[in-house]
């Protein structure tokens, strides 16, 4: 499975580099970089899900469930059903749009 990278900008890179030290005779010269800071921009759909988050008391993680599942795979006694976990990624696979061949 091939995955694409896009989004890639041919804008300037600007890499952090020590300041340099030329000699000029007796005289010392400090060269430096003017380096542009970068930025993050959120989309709104973005801030509301950081907000949505940031707002919860609930842990994301049910810790108990861990557990169990931690204990169950620890003694042998955690099962698989197969067909569950065979129809999510039938369903799984249905989500995801077809590759164009052109």
């Amino acid at each position: 499975m091939a995955i694409e990278i896009t989004g890639r900008t041919n804008g300037p890179t600007f890499i952090k580099t020590p300041p340099k030290t030329e000699t000029d005779g007796e005289r010392k010269t400090t060269l430096t970089h003017t380096e542009r800071g970068d930025s993050v921009a959120l989309t709104s759909a973005t801030q509301q899900i950081k907000k949505a988050i940031g707002s919860s008391s609930a842990s994301p993680v049910d810790i108990d469930r861990v557990n169990s599942v931690k204990k169950a795979l620890a003694d042998g006694s955690y099962s698989v059903n197969a067909g569950q976990v065979a129809h999510k990624l039938i369903q799984l696979e249905k989500l995801i749009p077809p590759e164009n061949s052109t």
